[in-house]
């Protein structure tokens, strides 16, 4: 084994030495506590750019590194690894399981997508809608990996269905009839004079060209075969739709991405006395953007795998093809799989109803929310107080009765089931993200005890003379290119201490900077590797990197665009964010020795 070949095999472990003693004259040399602290942040976010630790293991450092530099003592960082945050992703958690569970996130999907028809576009669309509403409540990932097989079964029956199109079509100019293949002569018929206009010689164009778009294209990923260049589009397409409309839905709500639960956390620890961000107010400014984003991705996916035809689309009374039956015979016969709706999954549906209701009704600040019951202890009942009450029900509701038989042959009821179980709940509970996140706010922490913060926010004041607009843009398209090469979770962590040093720095209302930086950073829409759903379609061998680069550039452009547009219009108008709040610190110059 060579040096180069031994290298490459350890890289990991050479990286990790290699970054701490690079950096280790940092605090070595200045012997500050911001430096100490700066030394420990490096660290973290090499590690966290490169992977070359688990990311869980590396927000692990804070508790070991930050008591060592006495930067903060041991019980005190300990405590920054659970907090409320984590009350409410547990809650979260026990929701999502008892959906998976008994398959009420298919049937809900299925549902919405049986609803908006067949043709192709609207057939997209509906399962980006569907997608981004499970997103909501579930996690990205899950309903990325829930919804692909439901997807790639519906794109391979509608080739399937194209085909035996064409054997009709096939023996009907030959001048035989096979009445096996006789499915619809009206459609038929129509397909046919189609396929003849299309197949009118053009002049120029060579016989090369015009049989170059029948011939077979052959999947190296997963050896399926695409008649047409259009249906190898189409599978790009639904792929793409599924991986982005995941990924958009979980803008719309604090629990549907842990970026979004991590700013929250933040912010209310960072800045207590404003009480501006819950469920409700977060709902209020997400759902308009993702409800733009999604259906400006939806017209630019469209358009750019498989044209954009609005007569097509809105023809009214048009004649359902053989491959939009196939399609929507498909789609039922799955959701005729699932049966009539049960008992648990009513119970769960009403669960789910019932938290979103508290959670919007807890403080909706238009008028009192049931928060104002408990007037006593402002503050006290947070999101996750319902998250917990709604999480512990799934454990104490029956679900089914458990039978023994007797030795006398009597089969009799001895126990029930709950909705869902300790060890089901362990099986999709995030434990990394849990820790990630823990690691994130004992890193905060210690920025804040070292004064670091305050010295990076003070060096970031020459952009106080730059427009505001300037500044939120200049944030946002900062964090969304680092989210395309490191995690979201990672991203946000670093980047809020960070950000929030700023906004203090220059008098902004930190809202204004902090809230585009967080939407910002689930726009991680170029890689297979840039989030798990993107990775989960690309598995499936339809796409290529470059069709990925090419669609996320697009969404990229157009999400940034709309947090942009959005924080100039209906999000001004629920905070005040023309002046700088009373509930921020006031400005205090702190300088590194």
């Amino acid at each position: 084994m060579n040096v180069l070949s031994y290298v490459l095999v350890y890289r990991k472990f050479f990286l990790v030495v290699f970054t701490l003693l690079v950096l280790l004259p940092l605090p070595i040399i200045l012997r500050t506590k911001e430096a100490e602290c700066a030394y420990t942040l490096f660290v973290i976010a090499t590690f966290w750019l490169t992977e070359a630790l688990p990311l869980s293991v590396t927000a692990l450092l804070p508790g070991l590194m930050f008591p060592l530099f006495g930067i903060m003592p041991s019980k005190k960082v300990a405590s920054a690894y659970f907090k409320d945050f984590h009350l409410l992703l547990i809650g979260v958690i026990c929701l999502a399981t008892s959906i998976e569970k008994w398959n009420l996130h298919k049937r809900i999907a299925l549902r919405m997508v049986m609803t908006v028809g067949v043709n192709p576009a609207w057939l997209t669309l509906g399962f980006m809608s569907s997608t981004a509403f499970l997103s909501m409540w579930l996690s990205n990932t899950s309903t990325a990996a829930m919804v692909m097989p439901i997807v790639e079964a519906v794109a391979q029956q509608i080739i399937s269905a194209e085909a035996e199109v064409e054997a009709t079509q096939m023996t009907y100019f030959s001048g035989s009839t096979n009445h096996g293949l006789e499915i619809d002569e009206s459609v038929n018929e129509h397909e046919t004079n189609e396929r003849k206009e299309k197949t009118v010689p053009v002049p120029g164009n060579d016989a090369g060209k015009n049989s170059s778009n029948m011939e077979l294209e052959k999947n190296s990923g997963t050896g399926a075969k695409y008649r047409t260049k259009k249906d190898h589009m189409m599978c790009k397409l639904m792929c793409l739709c599924v991986a982005y409309s995941s990924t958009i839905g979980g803008l719309t709500t604090i629990t549907g991405t842990s970026t979004n639960l991590i700013f929250a956390e933040h912010f209310n620890m960072r800045y207590p006395e404003c009480r501006c961000i819950n469920f409700g107010s977060w709902f209020m400014l997400s759902f308009p953007a993702a409800i733009i984003i999604l259906f400006l991705s939806w017209i630019w996916l469209q358009w750019l795998f498989l044209g954009f035809n609005f007569k097509e689309m809105f023809k009214c009374g048009k004649t359902k093809t053989v491959k939009q039956k196939a399609c929507a015979e498909v789609i039922k016969q799955e959701y005729q799989k699932l049966g009539p709706i049960r008992y648990q999954e009513i119970v769960t549906l009403v669960l789910f109803i019932v938290m979103a209701l508290l959670w919007f009704s807890r403080d909706p600040g238009f008028v009192p929310g049931w928060s104002a019951l408990f007037s006593k202890y402002p503050g006290f009942a947070t999101d996750s107080t319902v998250a917990l009450l709604i999480g512990l029900l799934f454990f104490l509701i029956p679900a089914k009765r458990l039978t023994k038989t007797t030795p006398t042959g009597e089969i009799v009821a001895f126990d029930y089931s709950p909705l869902i179980t300790w060890k089901e709940f362990q099986s999709f509970m995030p434990w990394d993200i849990a820790i990630l996140v823990g690691g994130g706010f004992a890193l905060a922490d210690g920025c804040e005890e070292s004064g670091l913060s305050k010295w990076i926010g003070n060096k970031l004041s020459p952009l106080g003379s730059l427009p505001v607009w300037l500044i939120i843009l200049i944030s946002s398209l900062l964090v969304t290119s680092l989210t395309e090469v490191a995690s979201n979770p990672a991203t946000i962590t670093l980047l809020l201490p960070i950000l929030s040093s700023l906004a203090d720095t220059i008098q902004v209302n930190p809202l204004y900077i902090l809230i585009p930086s967080t939407l910002c950073t689930s726009f991680a829409f170029l890689l297979p590797v840039a989030n798990p759903p993107n990775a989960i379609v690309f598995s499936y061998g339809h796409l290529k990197v470059i069709d990925m680069v090419k669609a996320g550039l697009g969404v990229n452009i157009v999400g940034v665009a709309v947090v942009m547009l959005g924080m100039s219009t209906w999000i001004v108008t629920l905070f005040d964010l023309s002046t700088y709040p009373s509930w921020a610190p006031p400005i205090t110059n702190a300088t590194m020795p």
